[in-house]
This record gives C-alpha cells, sequence and structure tokens, in this order.
C-alpha cells in the first residue's frame, strides 16, 4: 500500500510504499476512496502530546498522518461481522497500533466504522468522523443540548464550526455563529445567526442572543478569552475547547464549566450523523480535494485557517 508520510515537520509529505500486513479475526482492511484533513494532522507532526503519545504507543515509523477516511471494506477477518464489499466511514486510532488514513488502505475494527448508505457519497461521509463526532460529543456527551437551548460557536464557519451548527438545529436548538464577513451567508444558510468578528467585539454582540448552556470554542483563548466566554453561560453552561493552550489549563483545573474537547470517531457516535447526512439533516460542505500525492499541499490550506469547511484527499 501507498502511504503519505515524512520523517519530520520540516520535510514533506511523499508517498512511500508500505507493506500490507496480514489481518487479524476481528479486523477489516479498507480501501480508502477519501480521506479527510483536519489541523491535528499537521499539529500531530509538530509536536506536542499527540505526537508523543504516537511515538510511545503508536504503530511505530513511518508516521503516517489522518484520521478521517471512507471506503469499500476489501478484506474481512472471521470476527469481523462485515462483509467485503461493505461501504463505510471511520477513523484510525494510533493506540491500537493503526497507522493513519493518509493512506491507500486502513487497518481497523467494526466499533471504528458505521456503514455508509448508497445515497451518501465518500467524499461527504469522509467530512464526518473528526469534524461532525466533536461537534456531537459537545451536544450530546459533554451537554445535553435540546430545544430551547443555545450554542455559540466561535470559528463556525471550519469543519467543525459549521458541524455544529447543523448538529445543533437538528437537536432543536438555536446557534449563533462567530466568523469573518466573507462567511457570514456561510453560517446563515445553516440556520444560525452569524456575527462578523470584523465588525466590533464579538462576543459583546453575542451576549445580545444568550445566554448559552454552550460555547463551543474552537479558536483558542488568546482570541476569545475564557473569562468572557463563560461571562455568557447559563448556570448549567460549559466552554468546551478543542484548541489548548497552556493559560487555560488553570480553568479546566478548577472552574468547573470549561472542559476540554477532542473527537473520538467510532461506530457509535457515527451511526446517527451518517443516518442524519443520509436523510438530509446534515450536509457536506467540502472546500477542496486534492490526490495523496498532494497531501502537502491540503497541510498548507489548512494551517492558513481560512478553510470554510473540509479539505479531502484521494488515493
Amino acid at each position: 500500500m501507498k502511504v503519505a508520510t515524512s520523517r519530520s515537520h520540516t520535510e514533506p509529505l511523499a508517498l512511500v510504499e508500505l507493506p500490507s500486513r496480514k489481518l487479524r479475526a476481528d479486523e477489516l482492511r479498507v480501501k480508502v476512496v477519501a480521506a479527510g484533513v483536519n489541523p491535528v494532522d499537521w499539529k500531530m507532526r509538530e509536536g506536542g502530546p499527540l505526537h508523543l503519545a504516537y511515538s510511545v504507543i503508536g504503530p511505530g515509523k513511518p508516521f503516517v498522518p489522518g484520521i478521517d477516511f471512507a471506503g469499500e471494506v476489501i478484506e474481512a477477518g472471521e470476527k469481523a461481522e462485515l462483509a467485503v464489499g461493505a461501504r463505510v466511514v471511520g477513523g484510525t486510532d494510533f493506540s491500537r497500533g493503526q497507522h493513519g488514513s493518509y493512506a491507500t488502505e486502513v487497518i481497523v475494527k467494526r466499533d471504528q466504522v458505521a456503514e455508509v448508505p448508497a445515497n451518501v457519497s465518500f467524499d461527504d461521509a469522509a467530512t464526518l468522523p473528526v469534524p461532525a463526532v466533536t461537534a456531537w460529543m459537545a451536544m450530546q456527551e459533554h451537554q445535553k443540548i435540546g430545544p430551547g437551548h443555545k450554542v455559540l460557536v466561535l470559528g463556525a464557519a471550519g469543519g467543525v464550526g459549521l458541524a455544529a451548527l447543523q448538529i445543533a438545529k437538528m437537536l432543536g436548538a438555536q446557534a449563533v455563529g462567530v466568523c469573518s464577513s466573507r462567511n457570514v451567508a456561510v453560517v446563515e444558510s445553516e440556520g444560525a445567526i452569524a456575527i462578523d468578528y470584523t465588525a466590533g467585539d464579538p462576543l459583546e454582540a453575542a451576549k445580545a442572543h444568550g445566554p448559552y448552556q454552550l460555547v463551543l470554542q474552537l479558536v483558542g483563548s488568546d482570541t476569545y478569552p475564557l473569562a468572557k466566554c463563560r461571562a455568557l453561560l447559563t448556570p448549567t453552561g460549559k466552554v468546551e475547547l478543542v484548541v489548548i493552550q497552556p493559560r487555560d489549563y488553570w480553568a479546566i483545573a478548577f472552574t468547573g464549566n470549561v472542559k476540554t474537547l477532542l473527537g473520538a470517531p467510532n461506530r457509535a457516535r457515527l451511526e446517527p450523523l451518517v443516518d442524519a447526512m443520509s436523510k438530509g439533516r446534515l450536509n457536506a460542505r467540502i472546500e477542496a480535494t486534492f490526490p495523496l500525492a498532494d497531501a502537502e499541499k491540503a497541510h498548507e490550506r489548512s494551517r492558513s485557517g481560512k478553510v470554510v469547511g473540509k479539505l479531502l484527499l484521494h488515493p
């Protein structure tokens, strides 16, 4: 199989050939048709806690980035429950010794994938694992968002942000999304109230629409200070941090209403999202696709911080 890899974050990703190992009884071999690109992919290349964890408990060298994938089962272990030809979407897990999804094939277990119906394309399905699961966990596991609740999304035009706007609407909540002026129409098209951060203090503007059961913080506390975010909450509300910085540790440890959030796709979380997409209640927004050989270009685009929706790779 071919994978995109590099020896360091300063060396561009390039394709190399790796041998395909034998399947265990509970594993599936999936031909990757589309792989999602997330900021966590290039952040892991650059270091930090996840890179360290990969080095200690991961599959070893080479480092293959990527989590999201959608594709077709091409081989199934005798205890893997799915048959060859099944259409699936899922996420790889380095803690299980698995390489990432920037590859022509991945090896995963049944609890890591959901089946994809014929009316959902592989490209659309591949937008779900990290972005939509992150938003789903925030609204269904960390908080129980429902009718009458209000959700503020800081960084509303990215992959997680757009998924969050749609999931909030699915759950009967009112979403308010902070974005740039060029993305106001995009946010409003998802049924959310858009706040243009170039037109003044967005948190002050958001106050008029609150208080919020959930503030989904996708940007970082250097841009939107936690004290100001917490001031927008209901008494039982929470700030969910996806981008975590050292200045946040005290609030996470001691305030009780600031939590960290790391999307972990699995079958149980993906199935309701795939079902919603199949029924037209959750839509994919794909900004660009790249061949796997151009994974480095995809990372450059992602690093810009200006991506609206999702970037995909096609092996």
